[in-house]
């Protein structure tokens, strides 16, 4: 068994996937955040605009083909939990681009939107 793209012990069928298909919701701002890291991993471009929230959502997303994301480190969050209707989680994306390593981070703010978890935008 091969472990999520997100980082988690599980399969990515029993992880992300289950969100990816649209067969359940991520219950928390951090597994929405996790979703949305393996939805750029394994390209899966419908599933990120779908969780973006609608104000902030571009009109379409072009992912770069050239751009392997390799691993997900969680700094930090705030609220996001099951009673929360705001919260942020900071993160460590690593990639491999052109034969290079490198990571970026964001500080990500989430916010339920008819009653989902959604990505707003990045904390500057």
């Amino acid at each position: 068994m091969t472990s999520c793209p997100c980082g988690l012990a599980e399969s990515y069928a029993a992880c992300c996937g289950r969100f990816h298909d649209g067969g359940l919701a991520a219950p928390t701002a951090e597994l929405l955040m996790r979703s949305r890291f393996s939805a750029f991993a394994v390209g899966d471009t419908a599933y990120l605009l779908r969780t973006w929230h609608p104000d902030t959502r571009p009109r379409r997303l072009a992912l770069d083909p050239g751009q392997e994301w390799t691993r997900l480190e969680i700094l930090g969050r705030t609220g996001g939990g099951l009673l929360h209707t705001e919260g942020t989680v900071e993160f460590r994306a690593h990639y491999r681009h052109g034969g290079r390593e490198g990571f970026m981070e964001e500080n990500s703010r989430f916010r339920r939107a008819d009653g989902q978890w959604v990505y707003l935008d990045a904390e500057a």
